[in-house]
């Protein structure tokens, strides 16, 4: 069983790594998607606030890798053998992955702040910051669960300033390729 895993602050760019993965039929698993279906089932609002909420004490009460094992039951029960799992936020979930896969691989994806929050003001998610200080206050969120420490573990780190999301998506799809041991003719 082989996962590719994607880390970086919101608005990074982690969707376009995910949306290669996807062209080439590799099934992709949003962790951020796992916390708003379970907000769904227990009537809360989506918004940043209450998925801050619902993800903390999630990890609260099934521990730090709470989220991490929710994606690897839905794994297990889809049958995939590989998969793209986007979203991790700290090195427990990172570590609960390497238990579960044979291989794992870790992209760290990054942009700088500024950037990222005119991204995030254009994307359109119900829990997207819509000012400057609440984009902050997500990030020291981020931060605060350890997803810099994710940086320093990566196998591979795509900076994604200034660069047309098309240059971005042919890297992370080349990358992608070479790891899962693709050859030209595959293309």
């Amino acid at each position: 069983m082989f996962a590719i895993c994607i880390a970086g602050m919101p608005g990074s760019g982690k969707s376009i790594v995910a949306s290669a993965a996807l062209s080439i039929g590799i099934p992709v698993i949003t962790m951020g998607d796992v916390v708003r279906n379970e907000a769904k089932k227990r009537g809360l609002s989506i918004n940043r606030q209450s998925l801050a909420y619902l993800a903390k004490k999630l990890r609260q009460e099934k521990g730090p890798a709470a989220i991490a094992i929710a994606c690897i039951e839905m794994i297990r029960s889809r049958g995939y053998d590989k998969v793209l799992i986007d979203g991790l936020r700290s090195t427990f979930e990172y570590l609960e992955f390497r238990k579960y896969f044979d291989e794992i691989k870790l992209i760290y994806i990054h942009a700088s702040p500024g950037i990222r929050y005119k991204r995030l003001l254009t994307r359109g998610r119900p829990d997207d910051p819509k000012s400057w200080s609440e984009f902050v206050i997500r990030d020291l969120q981020e931060i605060r669960m350890g997803l810099p420490c994710l940086f320093y573990l990566a196998n591979y780190v795509i900076v994604n300033e200034n660069k047309p999301m098309s240059d971005i998506f042919k890297e992370a799809l080349l990358l992608i390729k070479k790891w899962l041991g693709y050859d030209k003719s595959n293309s």
